[in-house]
């Protein structure tokens, strides 16, 4: 598997498509921070997390063994969209939207190493994630939405306005009034990052 994690996305889906299983897994370790990130930001409940982050990859492979993936060479904005719209269908199965909510036992960033760091730095890195992980968690769902997938999911304002079926102005202006809000909340708060 280590000869694939070079390989570019599109010459991993079609050895997949050929059947080598270890392509997928490649493509499934590349993008998992990523994605689990995203769904979770918009789910909060690292167990639904885990489930949404299952059933993305098992659309993925029922997608790409019918041949509807379309070869844009863009995977994780496809596999993003796919997250993305299980998620609210989710929601709207039991026609509730998201609850914002804090939460001290928060997963978001267990994937990171930071074994090299001492330990007082780690206290820190985790106390300041906790706190922007909060702050975020506090904005409204738009602004949210668009700051995790162009922060964590490393998405264009392009990829993110069609995602969210809106103008790339539109996904624009929240990425501003969401960074401007955190500027406040950091203010208020007098959090120095």
């Amino acid at each position: 598997m280590k000869s694939f994690a070079i390989l570019p996305d599109q010459q991993l889906i079609h050895l997949y498509m050929e059947g080598n299983g270890d392509a997928l897994s490649t493509l499934v370790s590349r993008y998992k921070d990523k994605l689990y990130s995203s769904i979770y930001f918009l789910v909060k409940d690292k167990y639904l997390a885990e489930d949404f982050f299952q059933d993305t990859f098992f659309k993925i492979i029922d997608l790409l063994s019918t041949g509807k993936y379309k070869e844009e060479g863009k995977f994780l904005p496809w596999a993003m969209r796919i997250a993305h719209n299980l998620c609210v269908d989710h929601f709207r199965k039991i026609k509730r939207t998201p609850v914002i909510k804090t939460s001290d036992n928060l997963d978001l960033f267990d994937t990171l190493n930071f074994s090299e760091a001492g330990a007082d730095d780690r206290i820190m890195k985790n106390q300041t994630r906790d706190k922007v992980t909060k702050m975020i968690e506090s904005l409204p769902e738009d602004q949210r939405e668009v700051i995790v997938m162009r922060h964590y999911a490393d998405m264009s304002f392009k990829e993110i306005a069609t995602l969210t079926n809106c103008s790339i102005n539109t996904a624009l202006g929240r990425m501003r009034y969401g960074l401007i809000n955190l500027r406040k909340m950091m203010t208020e708060k007098q959090i120095a990052l």
